[in-house]
């Protein structure tokens, strides 16, 4: 579908508020088991997209005064559309079923996007990335398994493997080695500046639910992985961050962020099985595009430069919501032994880097991540019908 973003100027402002209610935020939560695994993949990524929304407005109101007002109008929508969309994921599933949910957005989004990289440098880095959450998945599985007693691929649906990627004891990073080069504002495709900011927002929503069910839980391996895990998040979140143009003005990341909230919410419309939440995407859909044309007037008026130099005539082809098996199996067999030294992958590191000695010390006294898959593979049904079988 082709989007004109100058042309569709969506439901104004002003109008969006008066629009909310409790009962109209608080809507019947989808099914853990009967609907689409992708569509709980969208309802988690389209929360952590609008979640960015709000860190960045309230930050970027901290540093001008001018926009505060503006700001918080926009912010306010904002908050309400994140409930709308978080309040629909079902009761019935335990944090570590949404944890498992969370993972396989980082592995399929991340795919996606890897594959519609038009910058190779770029696309390395998401391919970097994708395979430490893909080990993310394997190591949870595990411990849902051992503490559930119940099959990972009831949430995944068959769409994504459960095996193991870069092991996650090897990929705590020195600070150094987790930055990358940005791309240039100024001649980076449209696309490539989208697939930045979708995934800053995923990958800081997922450290920050796994910082929060972490300490909830009483089993002590299940809260040390957790945290293991939480820390990659933050290096992801430092990884996908630093490759955003620092020279952006906040105006110019204020209208980028509106038109990636755009195109994340036209990719879901497009790819939206459940009626009822396809519903949802549409209308915020409408809503977000009356919102960048908020930001575009403020664009004009404060920093008196044309939004055509900013956001494309149309936007980019939609992340793709399907299962990308076979591309993840082939980055793992070719990339798997990828390691970060500054901002480039190398195939060794150098025993002394400061990145090994980081990791010497936080697994000196065992790595949770090795612990909990210790004989662990992913194998239909569960660990105790298995050992009832054999009984």
């Amino acid at each position: 579908m082709a989007l004109d973003l100058m042309k569709e100027k969506g439901v104004p402002l002003e109008e969006q508020l008066l629009s909310f209610n409790w009962r109209d935020m608080v809507q019947l939560p989808v099914s853990k088991l009967d609907d689409d695994a992708f569509t709980k993949v969208r309802i988690i990524l389209m929360n952590g997209i609008e979640s960015e929304q709000l860190r960045f407005k309230h930050v970027c109101g901290r540093m001008n005064e001018h926009l505060q007002l503006a700001l918080a109008q926009v912010r306010r929508v904002e908050q309400f559309q994140q409930t709308t969309i978080n309040w629909l994921l079902p009761a019935d599933m335990s944090p570590l079923e949404i944890t498992l949910g969370y993972e396989q957005v980082a592995i399929e989004v991340t795919a996606s996007i890897a594959q519609n990289e038009p910058d190779p440098y770029l696309a390395q880095v998401y391919r970097f990335g994708l395979l430490e959450d893909f080990d993310h998945l394997y190591r949870y599985s595990a411990l849902y398994e051992r503490t559930e007693g119940k099959d990972p691929n009831n949430i995944l649906q068959s769409y994504t493997d459960i095996l193991p990627g870069r092991p996650t004891a090897e990929e705590h990073r020195a600070p150094e080695d987790d930055l990358r080069n940005y791309y240039k504002c100024s001649s980076a495709a449209p696309i490539t500046k989208m697939n930045a900011y979708t995934l800053v927002g995923g990958e800081y929503q997922t450290h920050d639910f796994y910082m929060t069910i972490g300490p909830m839980f009483s089993d002590p391996l299940a809260r040390q992985l957790y945290a293991e895990i939480a820390a990659i998040e933050e290096q992801h979140v430092t990884q996908y961050e630093s490759i955003i143009d620092p020279n952006e003005s906040w105006l110019e990341k204020w209208l980028l962020h509106e038109a990636n909230e755009v195109y994340n919410y036209m990719s879901c419309q497009q790819y939206e099985t459940n009626a009822k939440v396809k519903a949802i995407w549409d209308r915020f859909l409408d809503y977000e595009l009356g919102q960048l044309h908020f930001v575009i007037d403020l664009f004009k008026k404060h920093e008196n430069r044309d939004p055509a130099e900013v956001l494309p005539p149309e936007l980019p082809e939609p992340i793709r919501y399907e299962s990308h098996r076979q591309f993840v199996r082939e980055v793992l067999e070719k990339e798997v032994h990828l390691r970060a030294r500054g901002t480039e992958f190398v195939d060794k590191e150098d025993a002394n880097s400061p990145s090994v000695q980081h990791r010497q010390a936080l697994n000196q006294h065992g790595a949770p991540s090795e612990i909990v898959a210790q004989g662990y593979r992913w194998m239909p049904g569960t660990e105790l019908i298995q050992k009832k079988s054999a009984a």
